[in-house]
């Protein structure tokens, strides 16, 4: 009897270390990730996305008609349409590039440095580990597009400027503030849903690999191959599959009255790719052994 009750206490604690406080984990994560140097400087880059554009809008008044990207053409004059305009530039690299690179330190950074090892012999249970990785993924994620659509805001309203602080549509109605910042907001959700997807997608890669630069290829290489698909017409079947096919939804967020089908099956889509990420990552982080 007395063997068993000195031996119990110990097994109580561990029992008690077993179970980790996952909030305490997660925000510890996210601490170590917004330290990362290379976080700091993608979000800088990201801030100068708005400026650069609206600063050389502003010089030059713009693309004549017909001319430039259609976004880009109108932006002169219509400052609240500048966030929407860099967060569709952004999306085409820079933004799925900070959302990789935060993947793929996540997992396979970790693995590169040696202490993935470590934290998967830790009593903190696989999945866990996964959520605590995939919350640091998915602050970077929105904190990259709040960089750019805020500072694109704020550009647009000081350096570009336009009606009184409303926004002129493609379909030619004028919005108020508060409802072109509504749709703002909503180009910038739709855009966080899709990084989420290419998080997953990175996560997946990364939880396979102890090299960081695999998962930026693999990532980055599956986009530019999905844009290239799109662009060939006889593979218009694959469209429903490819996940960079509706990212040109966002300027429907310019259009009076708003068009929803384009953002709302675009993200549906990316959806089903966070699902399909988050399983295999979880799959594989449970039989990895370091």
């Amino acid at each position: 009897m007395t063997t068993v009750s000195a031996s119990a206490p110990p097994a109580s604690r561990a029992s008690t270390r077993s179970v980790a406080p996952l909030g305490r984990l997660a925000a510890a994560e996210i601490r170590w990730v917004l330290r990362r140097p290379r976080t700091l400087v993608l979000l800088g880059l990201l801030a100068l996305v708005p400026i650069a554009l609206g600063v050389g809008i502003a010089l030059t008044g713009g693309p004549g008609d017909g001319d430039g990207p259609g976004l880009v053409a109108a932006v002169a004059g219509n400052g609240l349409v500048l966030p929407i305009a860099a967060l569709g530039l952004a999306l085409s690299l820079l933004l799925p590039l900070t959302v990789a690179t935060a993947a793929a330190d996540a997992l396979a950074g970790e693995a590169a440095h040696g202490t993935l090892r470590g934290l998967l012999l830790a009593p903190v249970g696989r999945v866990r580990l996964v959520v605590m990785k995939a919350a640091g993924v998915l602050t970077v994620a929105v904190l990259a597009v709040l960089v750019v659509a805020v500072v694109g805001v704020l550009t647009g309203l000081v350096v570009v400027g336009g009606p009184s602080g409303t926004m002129i549509t493609l379909s030619g109605t004028t919005l108020g503030l508060g409802e072109a910042l509504g749709r703002v907001a909503l180009v910038a959700g739709w855009t966080i849903v899709q990084l989420l997807a290419i998080a997953a997608v990175a996560l997946a890669v990364s939880a396979f690999t102890e090299h960081p630069l695999v998962v930026l290829a693999a990532v980055l290489g599956g986009l530019i191959v999905f844009g290239v698909l799109a662009a060939v017409p006889s593979l218009e079947w694959l469209q429903p599959l490819l996940l960079t096919s509706g990212w040109t939804a966002g300027a429907d967020a310019l259009r009076d009255p708003l068009p929803l089908d384009g953002l709302a099956s675009s993200t549906g889509r990316a959806l089903v790719y966070v699902v399909l990420g988050a399983a295999v990552t979880v799959w594989q982080m449970r039989r990895r052994d370091g």
